[in-house]
């Protein structure tokens, strides 16, 4: 099973979507075996990945929230799956605005419980693009729990949404 909804296709759009230059400097917050980092690098981006549990040797630990790299490191910051994990979605927000130069985008696919339009803007982010893929959330984690595989988690009480999300640091 994929490690986010859509797998690497969804990746792909993201990155169509995105139309970034080759040689763009990209950070995926929440790598994990880094598929996402490899497919990047293969387009011709210059990519690299951090994770609190990393599951390849080229992905470096760390932690999404406080990452230890300089500010205004990257043009785009991509993440699938990981600041909902995090337990601090406007922290992770907080922090890939520090990590992009001015300009940058931020590439997003997560859960929600809050409005993503008011958090993004609330950490200093225009919204340019917004896809709901709920439906497709929704199946990719029953068949999660089908297979036993899903990440159990505390789940906030109310509706939540899954987003695909493009933000231009302001």
């Amino acid at each position: 099973m994929n490690a986010h909804p859509g797998g690497i296709a969804h990746t792909r759009h993201m990155l169509n979507i995105a139309a970034l230059p080759k040689k763009s400097c990209i950070l995926d917050l929440g790598a994990g075996a880094g598929e996402a980092v490899k497919l990047m690098q293969v387009l011709g981006y210059i990519a690299e990945g951090i994770d609190c549990a990393p599951r390849a040797d080229f992905i470096r630990q760390g932690d999404l929230l406080e990452t230890g790299f300089a500010k205004e490191s990257f043009d785009a910051v991509l993440s699938q799956c990981a600041f909902f994990v995090s337990g601090n979605v406007p922290q992770a927000l907080k922090e890939a605005n520090r990590l992009l130069k001015k300009n940058g985008l931020l590439l997003l696919s997560d859960v929600f419980f809050e409005d993503p339009f008011l958090l993004l803007k609330g950490a200093g982010f225009d919204l340019l693009y917004q896809e709901d893929l709920t439906g497709q959330w929704r199946e990719y984690y029953l068949e999660a729990l089908w297979r036993e595989e899903a990440v159990s988690c505390c789940i906030p009480k109310g509706k939540c949404s899954y987003q695909f999300l493009i933000g231009r640091k302001c």
